[in-house]
């Protein structure tokens, strides 16, 4: 009975996770995904096929955790869209993966494509029930959300700068006050 590589296989995929986070699809070196892991190069090309299937495979991955962890709810975009802000700011290698995602592989895949389709569906849902705003196509009305608690994370250094708080936990909780307060703007105009 050969051994069991299951984990192998995590190791390879939480190590890949760090590398594509810091260096992103070009600049990960598939040896240094190896040593982390405490796993040889072939393991990794058996396992996963090659550098950038494995990076695809990485950010599908991340973004499924993500959605088991963070469940969406079309009824209360602000909740969603605070508890994303919450997720991102504990798992910021999620956010860098995905930044660098889009940078260097454009063309979604079907994965990514797959996990956005229910969210759709559902705001529309919502419209349609007339619990959020229907003045709003639900891609758009997605795409608000999503930016609404990734803003922070994505201003400007110099913008950032300007943000009058004590601490880094006191701005937190500013900017994430500020989410419910700007995402019930968005939901409930027009209604």
């Amino acid at each position: 009975m050969p051994p069991d590589s299951t984990a192998t296989k995590t190791r390879i995929l939480d190590a890949a996770l760090r590398e594509f986070a810091q260096y992103g699809l070009a600049g990960a070196r598939v040896d240094r995904i190896a040593d982390t892991a405490s796993a040889n190069k072939r393991s990794i090309y058996v396992y996963f096929g090659n550098k950038a299937e494995l990076f695809d495979l990485v950010v599908a991955k991340a973004l499924e955790d993500m959605a088991r962890v963070v469940p969406f709810t079309a009824a209360d975009l602000p909740e969603y869209s605070a508890r994303l802000f919450d997720y991102l700011r504990a798992h910021p290698e999620v956010l860098r993966l995905t930044t660098w995602a889009q940078l260097e592989r454009p063309q979604p895949t079907p994965a990514e494509i797959d996990a956005y389709r229910p969210k759709v569906a559902a705001i529309a849902d919502a419209q349609r029930d007339g619990v959020i705003t229907s003045t709003i196509d639900p891609v758009n009305l997605l795409a608000f959300t999503i930016s609404t608690a990734t803003a922070w994370a994505n201003a400007s250094p110099a913008l950032r700068s300007l943000a009058n708080a004590a601490d880094p936990q006191t701005l937190f909780d500013g900017h994430r006050a500020a989410i419910g307060v700007v995402e019930r703007a968005i939901v409930s105009s027009a209604v």
